[in-house]
């Protein structure tokens, strides 16, 4: 019996996968998927390839076998079948109790609360599993915030399985669930609908409209097939997450889960996005969106981390964001450059729900890709989000004058403060011809130097460099040539990296590597001793890695203490311990 799953990662963000099932070259079935059932209605293999059964011995075995060939090597006929004992499991109110009973384990492992609190074998077991099922997902679901513990968990301890939670999902949550990690679905829900005349939707269950609808398994499945469509779309556009908030508002559980996930997500050092492609677009349509791990991320690093340019930090000016980015680019923003006249100041948008974006990384990941509908009015939470990350930038920096042009009030104190719009719109003829009178008294009193483009550009790289890697230091003694959009980063006559305004970063040459490894700006990856590394990088060549690593990130490349390449992660360093495929791209070799 075939016991081996093939399967790779095709989509990825944060927790979310869509995975590719069989052979990587020519799958024959991606995730999210179903899960079919016995009694069951026929389901196509594709939207269902895997059939679950258990016996009637107590405790239970469960068996799951694929409906199409996805056993490697030869995946034409090979359909790969598990099997495992489930064991006793106890309610998971019983937080200390232990069912005694043990569940089975190999490429199938049921989990439930208490094996995860108490099998202290879950650290070494001896086959790292295909599929995970959580067997009393129900009815963690039921209380707080454990549901999403042991999906955490399970994400980090086994993080190439594949996650069933039985009788959970439906259309109406699969968003939510899929953001979490779960991969696996089952028709249980809408079977319990059918049997009570309702039909499952992707906004919850409800009563038959008319005459013209049917909630037989035939009409449920429909909703089911269309839902696992739209997350794998949303999830390939790198649009779930608003998916997700949408779907949240089925029910307040739903919610509840939402927020709790965005917390522990928000602590995680190695879970994130570094860089993504210039057409994605952070959809923030929601007040669920100020709590997207993206956006608290970026809350963070501004608030205790982000330091502005060398020698800037005199006079900060506040101004409002535009829709289209980078903001410079915009005409309201060049309305402002032009009544400032200057470039000694330090610039600093007022947005939601990214709080305050520095001019100097108004080009980088999320700030030059979300999108956010405009009211004209800031919510409390809003507000206090922005009050509380200005007087942090405030006390790690020498500002003495602050000139705030954006429609956000702000209390500040210690500070020459000046409010140059005064509710006026800010691209209105008067509020720019305050703002412009303000911008010439402070100059007068203060005259600041002006920059050089040049110079500019600069301090730019480096607070790109600060912000995306450990440090700028390999920027020292560089050269910038070249026109915009791409300009070229030179140290002694070679080009040591190029700014890409595809990739919104860098993109480093070879010659940089030696630049990096001096200055210990890149994490690294180190490769496992007499491995001749040709192409990219896998989680069986590497020896050890760096912690922190997150997708997009650039790495240095390492074998026997010696810098041999660069690389950048596709994946983040949570998964690289037993994810199959490609952990990183390789992009230069020594």
């Amino acid at each position: 019996m075939a016991n081996e799953l093939g399967r790779v990662v095709n989509q990825r963000y944060l927790y979310a996968r869509s995975w590719s099932l069989g052979d990587r070259r020519s799958p024959t079935a991606t995730t999210p998927c179903l899960v079919r059932l016995t009694d069951d209605i026929a389901i196509d293999a594709k939207i269902a390839p895997f059939t679950a059964s258990t016996d009637a011995e107590i405790p239970q075995t469960l068996r799951i076998t694929a409906n199409l060939p996805l056993s490697p090597p030869d995946f034409a006929n090979n359909a790969p079948a598990f099997e495992a004992k489930v064991g006793h499991v106890l309610p998971p109110s019983l937080d200390e109790a232990d069912a005694g009973e043990a569940a089975g384990h190999g490429p199938l492992l049921p989990l439930s609360w208490q094996r995860l609190n108490h099998d202290e074998t879950l650290t070494k077991l001896p086959v790292e599993p295909s599929i995970i099922v959580l067997v009393d997902a129900v009815q963690l679901a039921g209380q707080q915030r454990k549901l999403i513990d042991a999906l955490v968990t399970i994400k980090h301890r086994f993080p190439g399985a594949l996650i069933w939670t039985p009788g959970l999902g439906g259309p109406d949550n699969v968003a939510v669930l899929a953001w979490f990690g779960v991969d696996i679905f089952d028709l249980s829900r809408s079977r319990q609908c059918s049997a009570a005349n309702i039909l499952l939707t992707n906004a919850g269950p409800r009563e038959l409209s008319d005459g013209t609808e049917s909630a037989a398994m035939e009409s449920q499945l429909l909703h089911w097939t269309l839902a696992l469509s739209e997350v794998k779309s949303r999830l390939a556009a790198g649009t779930l997450r608003a998916l997700a908030e949408q779907q949240s508002l089925n029910s307040p559980k739903l919610v509840e889960h939402l927020r709790y996930h965005d917390q522990i997500t928000r602590r995680k050092a190695d879970v994130g996005i570094s860089h993504v492609g210039k057409e994605s677009v952070l959809h923030c349509n929601s007040h669920e969106s100020l709590n997207n791990p993206v956006v608290t991320k970026w809350v963070d690093f501004v608030s205790h981390k982000y330091r502005s340019p060398k020698d800037l930090d005199r006079v900060l000016i506040l101004l409002p964001c535009s829709a289209r980015k980078p903001y410079r680019m915009s005409k309201s923003h060049r309305k402002f450059l032009d009544a400032i006249g200057h470039t000694g100041y330090h610039e600093v948008m007022v947005t939601s729900p990214l709080g305050l974006v520095p001019r100097d990384l108004e080009e980088t990941w999320p700030a030059s890709h979300y999108d956010i509908p405009v009211t004209g009015v800031w919510s409390a939470d809003e507000t206090s989000r922005t009050q509380n990350m200005l007087e942090l930038l405030l006390e790690r920096h020498e500002y003495h004058t602050v000139i705030n042009h954006s429609s956000m009030e702000f209390q500040l104190s210690g500070v020459d403060y000046h409010h140059t719009s005064q509710g006026l719109p800010p691209t209105s003829r008067e509020a720019l011809d305050n703002l412009r009178k303000v911008v010439a008294s402070v100059q007068e009193t203060h005259n600041c130097r002006t920059r050089k483009h040049h110079k500019i550009l600069n301090d730019n790289f480096r607070s790109v460099a600060r912000f995306k890697m450990l440090n700028d230091d390999w920027l020292d003694g560089i050269t910038i040539r070249g026109k915009p959009p791409f300009w070229r980063i030179e140290h002694d006559g070679k080009q040591i990296a190029l700014w890409s305004n595809d990739r919104r970063g860098f993109s480093l040459a070879k010659s940089s590597i030696a630049i990096l490894a001096e200055h210990a700006s890149l994490k690294h990856i180190n490769l496992k001793p007499n491995i001749d590394w040709k192409g990219d990088i896998f989680s069986g060549i590497i020896d050890n890695y760096d912690s922190g690593i997150i997708s997009g990130d650039d790495l240095l490349v390492m074998q026997d203490s010696k810098p041999i390449g660069l690389a950048r992660a596709t994946a983040s360093g949570w998964e690289w311990s037993t994810t199959p495929g490609m952990v990183a791209k390789g992009h230069q070799r020594l």
